[in-house]
C-alpha cells in the first residue's frame, strides 16, 4: 500500500515536471538582407504586450527608439538602441523587432540568424506614425 501510494507520488511530480518545461521557440533560419535606402528611426508611443506560442509575455517598452538596420522576407528588422530586448521559451533569445508597416510580425534572433513570427500581426503605436 505505501509503495502504492509512493509510486503514484512519483508518476504525478514526473507528469507535473514535463507540463512544467517552457516550449522552445519556433524559429526558421533567416538572412537579414541591406536595406535598399535609408529608413527613420522609430519610437515606440505605448507599451505593447506581446503574448509568444512559448506561453511567455513580452513587453515592448514605450518610449523606446529602434533603428530600421535590415529586411527579411517578413518586412524591415529594427534594432533598438536604448535597450536589449529578448524573447523567451526553454532559452532566453536577443529579439529585434520585424515591421510591415506599423505591424509587428515577429522577431529577428541576430545570434542565430533565425526569424519568429507571431501567429497574428500586432499593430504598434509609433511615434510620428508607421515608418514608409
Amino acid at each position: 500500500m505505501a509503495m502504492q501510494r509512493w509510486c503514484r507520488a512519483a508518476v504525478l511530480a514526473a507528469l507535473a515536471l514535463v507540463a512544467g518545461c517552457a516550449a522552445e521557440v519556433k524559429v526558421v533560419p533567416a538572412q537579414l538582407a541591406p536595406l535598399a535606402r535609408p529608413a527613420p528611426d522609430v519610437v515606440v508611443a505605448s507599451d505593447l504586450p506581446v503574448r509568444l506560442s512559448t506561453g511567455y509575455t513580452r513587453t515592448v517598452p514605450q518610449k523606446t527608439r529602434w533603428r530600421a538596420v535590415g529586411t527579411l522576407a517578413q518586412g524591415t528588422v529594427y534594432q533598438p538602441l536604448d535597450t536589449v530586448f529578448a524573447i523567451e521559451g526553454r532559452h532566453v533569445h536577443e529579439a529585434w523587432l520585424v515591421l510591415r508597416g506599423a505591424d509587428l510580425q515577429g522577431f529577428w534572433l541576430p545570434a542565430e540568424n533565425h526569424y519568429s513570427g507571431l501567429e497574428r500581426a500586432i499593430p504598434m503605436t509609433l511615434e510620428g506614425g508607421a515608418p514608409r
